[in-house]
């Protein structure tokens, strides 16, 4: 066997064993979006909060998996058959979504301000028709999840809760904010959260309030709640994590580019070794 011909082996079983670790990934990944979709009871009280960002997610699991398994199959396939129809078809799949995610990059990077205006004037929006529209209730339930997983308390500060019409108070009571804003550490009561939130409780200590009409948990804006804004520290998240997302995307990148290399060059040269074969035949 010759040197190209070992070479062209190699490159073949090497992209076959690591699409095939990326297709046992993929399964995984829509096995477990489709198992929060399924066991959507368990994994609401596990999270602790809402359920439609979690919905959200568990789809976007699964379709993440299938797209993997697919991409993978393509690859496992392709290489181990020595097809050239399905290689380019696993190419170009793979050109596509490094096209898409460099185009992203760069619409992110130039559309920076644009984006961040955009998604404030959402979020104001969402939090001045807090529980006031049904069809808004997602939008709502993934603003209050995203309050207690930053820990943090309206878009600028907790006085952005003033606009809900919903929480305004009048002359006599001051206004409320979501039980999401909660500050179980300023209170030391880890479980404060879970009490106010879930409405099986009428009244958890001297200030809480929650009202049963529409399940609608709220606590007045004295309370011991998260008075950063979700804009301040959404931006020290991005800015502790920026190495990692850095990273991860290189990484990605990578690994993508690496896969399309080895598929064309694998792929264009399969016709040298057909032709080496009808020789020796």
């Amino acid at each position: 066997m010759s040197a190209q011909e070992s070479c062209l082996s190699l490159i073949k079983y090497f992209l076959f064993v690591f699409n095939l670790f990326f297709f046992v990934l993929g399964g995984l990944i829509f096995c477990f979006g489709t198992w929060i979709l399924i066991d959507k009871t368990s994994f609401v009280s596990f999270v602790g909060v809402s359920f439609a960002p979690l919905q959200t997610w568990s789809k976007v699991l699964a379709v993440s998996g299938v797209f993997t398994m697919v991409l993978a199959l393509l690859g496992c396939v392709g290489a181990l058959k020595e097809l050239r129809c399905l290689l380019g078809l696993y190419f170009g799949m793979l050109l596509l979504l490094f096209a898409t995610q460099i185009t992203l990059g760069i619409l992110i990077s130039t559309q920076r301000i644009r984006l961040e205006r955009r998604v404030q004037e959402l979020v104001l929006q969402t939090i001045h028709n807090y529980r006031t529209n049904p069809d808004e209730a997602a939008a709502e339930e993934s603003w209050d999840y995203a309050q207690f997983q930053l820990r943090c308390c309206g878009w600028h500060s907790p006085r952005d809760w003033i606009s809900a019409r919903l929480l305004r108070g009048n002359e006599s009571e001051e206004h409320s904010v979501p039980c999401s804003c909660y500050n179980s550490t300023a209170t030391n009561d880890s479980s404060g959260f879970d009490k106010l939130f879930f409405s099986q409780i009428s009244r958890v200590g001297p200030r809480a309030k929650l009202r049963q009409t529409a399940d609608l948990c709220t606590l007045p804006a004295k309370a011991p709640i998260y008075r950063e804004g979700c804009a301040q520290s959404l931006r020290k998240w991005l800015h502790n994590n920026l190495i990692s997302i850095v990273g991860i995307c290189l990484g990605v990148g990578l690994l993508e580019l690496g896969f399309m290399t080895l598929s064309i060059f694998l792929c264009r040269n399969l016709d040298h070794v057909y032709n080496r074969l009808a020789r020796y035949r």
